[in-house]
């Protein structure tokens, strides 16, 4: 492709609206141009890196045995009523009305409409397992669209949906969709962790994410480097405070002080000179059924509330000063004389610690000298809480490492839970109808391009892995108004068309320098330079964007290296 023939419109200054760098990138090298918040257009250049994701997305799905269609963007509302997910999903969904009056939807995702094709389609166990997916425009309305097409309100993403009969059968699939993430980020030459993760509003019972390591990355996650151990920074375990040593201290009595004003774990430790991890953080939860919950953790820890509603399986909202529990003061709760209706669950972090502080439940009152079972009464222990710097790895006691990423990749373990609200049902050998077992697994095709962008640039632009850049090779003519350097170009040009290499011949009349620049702006692997040297010696300059380096190859050399 002749330069002078495509469409790039690289800029020289940072946007206005810059956020980080991958952002600012994508629009200086004209991959992306914005056209509103969250929305984007895809220019030439970008569009041929999207196009390369989308192969290397196609050729492993396929790979793994999937089988690709395609679905509508707009959903009839219905689909989503039976499945009790229209309301649930709240102003993220794109809501629409047709002239008819009747409700759609602009698809976040596909779980509903999947599985009434499966309904209208799928009858006996001689049908199963499949693989279906698709590469596909998704709509979120995101309150906040940043980072450009990172968090964007249109998106593109391959999203797939495995039916099977048996438990075993979503297990072998599943373990395919691991894999065959594992291959499309290793192509791309990515720095990537895959956790277990919480199910949110998809559903299922068990998960995995696929998280690209990046300083900007809103996702957090935790890692153990001697053992391996990783999870979502929601999901992750570590050492339990009764694996650990305990306090042998002697106990001391219970004694209420006056500490007025101390509504918070800093405020309180200040004014007792009492570490906060020698005070209990009593926090209220109230269910849909109206049935309040206390947890208790250290005062050094943060409630996990993803943990919490996986404890008690229900969702939970948390009570504060705006949401108050009856007469009960907020900032002074503790589980010293707490009203036997509300059930008391404790994290492991306080479990064989002495002598605690704790609220008095009364305003502007703490009790000292609090000890567990002396004191009070703890109807389950659990893990409530996130790690911390300093926790350890509950399989190998060595210390966890955190990171943050940007979620790429998503799984899932459905199990009935569309099935059976949608009646998508089979025949299984025996002749009972049963609800198909489901899973799926998206990964965002436009989202990596900007991981992507995010994880390989220096000061001087992108650095495309081979496999998905714009063009593998630019080349560069240093002065096209020198009738040999022009013609040579011409010759190599043409070579390298007939050889089928993807390249960018930059044939414009401007400065070498700016043709230089523009190169390592967008990115392009190889730079090949004809200049005097070739002329006079026949030999090409090659400059490799990832690391600098130059070689001088005859143009048979050349061919060959590339």
């Amino acid at each position: 492709m002749r330069y002078s023939e495509f469409f790039i419109n690289t800029l020289k200054e940072e946007p206005s609206d810059w956020q980080i760098e991958s952002y600012s990138l994508c629009l200086r090298s004209g991959l992306i141009r914005k056209i509103a918040s969250g929305i984007y257009a895809f220019m030439p250049l970008g569009f041929r890196v999207l196009k390369k994701i989308e192969n290397i997305v196609r050729q492993e799905m396929d790979r793994a045995g999937a089988i690709e269609m395609l679905m509508p963007a707009m959903q009839p509302a219905d689909l989503w009523i039976k499945s009790e997910r229209w309301f649930e999903y709240g102003p993220e969904m794109f809501r629409l009305k047709d002239r008819s009056e009747r409700s759609f939807c602009l698809g976040p995702t596909h779980e509903e409409l999947i599985t009434y094709l499966a309904f209208l389609d799928i009858k006996s166990y001689k049908e199963l397992p499949v693989n279906l997916y698709q590469i596909q425009v998704k709509f979120r309305d995101e309150i906040r669209p940043r980072y450009g097409i990172l968090r964007a309100r249109e998106f593109i993403m391959k999203d797939a949906y495995s039916f099977s009969a048996n438990e075993e059968d979503l297990d072998t699939i599943y373990n395919k969709m691991y894999e065959c993430y594992s291959r499309i980020l290793d192509r791309l030459n990515l720095k990537y962790f895959a956790v277990e993760a919480d199910t949110g509003l998809i559903g299922g019972k068990y998960s995995h994410e696929f998280i690209i390591l990046s300083n900007n990355g809103e996702d957090q996650l935790v890692y153990c480097p001697s053992c391996g151990f990783s999870a979502n920074y929601e999901m992750a375990g570590f050492a339990r405070a009764d694996e650990k040593s305990q306090d042998s201290s002697v106990e001391i009595k219970l004694s209420e002080v006056f500490t007025p004003g101390t509504t918070n774990i800093k405020s309180l430790s200040e004014f007792l000179k009492v570490p906060a991890d020698l005070i209990i953080k009593t926090m209220l939860l109230k269910d849909g059924q109206g049935t309040t919950i206390a947890v208790l953790l250290r005062g050094d820890k943060e409630l996990n509330l993803v943990k919490c509603e996986k404890f008690i399986g229900k969702k939970l909202e948390l009570l504060s000063e705006s949401n108050p529990a009856g007469n009960l003061s907020i900032g002074f709760l503790g589980p010293v004389n707490l009203d036997s209706s509300i059930a008391v669950v404790a994290d492991y972090s306080i479990k064989g610690k002495k002598n605690l502080v704790a609220g008095a439940n009364r305003q502007d009152y703490h009790v000292t000298g609090v000890n567990y079972p002396r004191d009070f009464k703890v109807f389950q222990w659990g893990d409530f809480s996130f790690p911390a710097i300093g926790d350890l790895c509950m399989n190998c006691k060595n210390e966890l490492k955190f990171e943050k990423g940007i979620e790429i990749g998503h799984i899932f373990k459905l199990g009935t839970r569309y099935s059976e609200k949608m009646d998508a049902m089979f025949l299984d050998k025996d002749g009972k109808l049963k609800p198909l077992i489901m899973g799926c697994y998206g990964i965002g095709v436009s989202r990596i391009m900007a991981a992507v962008v995010e994880q390989l640039f220096d000061e001087k632009g992108i650095v495309w892995p081979i496999s998905i850049a714009p063009f593998i090779v630019n080349l560069i003519a240093i002065n096209m108004e020198d009738e040999s350097i022009f013609k040579a170009s011409e010759d190599i040009y043409s070579c390298m068309l007939n050889n089928k290499i993807d390249v960018l011949y930059d044939e414009r009349n401007v400065r070498a320098g700016v043709k230089f620049k523009d190169s390592d702006l967008i990115g392009i692997p190889l730079k090949v330079i004809v200049g005097k040297n070739y002329i006079e010696n026949k030999k090409l300059e090659i400059e490799i964007r990832k690391d600098g380096s130059k070689l001088s190859l005859s143009l048979e050399e050349a061919l060959q290296f590339i």
